[in-house]
């Protein structure tokens, strides 16, 4: 049986020199394609926008959904809020690389994690699920912020896998110590978490399609939801394979040169078919 793990301060991941710099470059070239790419998106923005609305019932509980009235409190501008998907992630590789943030940087990859990372995803994977809820039709106020506080959850248990197995973890030209076991309940209860807005938004859509007797998306877009929910993921699948220990991922380096490549290929990928195909017109 699996104990719960004391998080490592000490250093247990060699960080050389030549890989710490190539990974400082690495994370400026990401931070500048991120930032031009949002900014293409803004080049590129139109007027459209989505509704946020509240429903009122117009009277106490019980009161026929018919009595009730659905008002809009915000219009969330599609090109704007995607590119500030990419802003943020363009915004935390220039922190990490910057003469404050690189020495902090390369000593949380000394103790086998990132807090840096953490901190970016609970904004721009909250963000993006969001957005992907908006244009599934989920408008309502609190669905939304149900939504985003289940992905925050989500991000905050893989904070707590890493920081909890640090010791687990090594660099490339070390060998993990045998015997030794990640502490996964984190990692499932992220797992737990993090299926919570996606069952919303296929609920959303079943209901609108199969109770409803709505419109079927046509299906581009469920080809678009498919790919979406894929790479949305991957970022859990290169933690998984860190904490099994899989080939390569045994070098704790290996896997974060994976998430800066997820941080810009998926990420990218995400924005790009949230903004370019939601403005298909109809």
């Amino acid at each position: 049986m699996s104990t719960f793990p004391l998080e490592i301060s000490t250093p247990s991941v060699a960080v050389p020199p030549e890989r710490a710099r190539s990974l400082r470059r690495f994370n400026v070239g990401m931070g500048l394609l991120h930032l031009v790419s949002g900014a293409a998106m803004v080049a590129l923005s139109t007027d459209f926008t989505l509704p946020v609305s509240v429903f009122s019932l117009g009277g106490p509980p019980g009161t026929p959904l018919e009595a009730g009235t659905l008002s809009g409190v915000l219009d969330v501008p599609l090109a704007w809020a995607t590119a500030s998907f990419l802003f943020l992630s363009a915004f935390f590789h220039f922190v990490i690389a910057s003469p404050w943030g690189f020495p902090r940087y390369v000593g949380e990859l000394e103790r086998g994690r990132n807090r840096f990372r953490w901190v970016e995803y609970s904004l721009s994977s909250t963000l993006m699920i969001v957005l992907i809820g908006l244009v599934t039709g989920i408008t309502d106020l609190a669905a939304l912020i149900g939504i985003a506080f289940a992905n925050i959850a989500m991000i905050l248990f893989g904070w707590l896998m890493e920081v909890s197995n640090n010791g687990l973890m090594h660099g490339r030209d070390q060998s993990p110590a045998r015997g030794e076991r990640a502490w996964w309940t984190p990692f499932w209860f992220g797992c737990v978490a993090g299926i919570g807005p996606w069952l919303a938004i296929g609920a959303y859509l079943w209901a609108s399609i199969a109770v409803l007797d709505g419109q079927a998306p046509p299906g581009f877009v469920w080809g678009i939801l498919i790919s979406l929910f894929v790479l949305f993921n991957t970022f859990a699948l290169n933690q998984w394979l860190q904490y099994r220990q899989v080939g390569r991922w045994r070098d704790y380096l290996f896997g974060e040169w994976q998430y800066v490549i997820l941080s810009l290929v998926a990420k990218s990928v995400l924005a790009w078919q949230i903004f370019a195909n939601t403005l298909i017109p109809t």
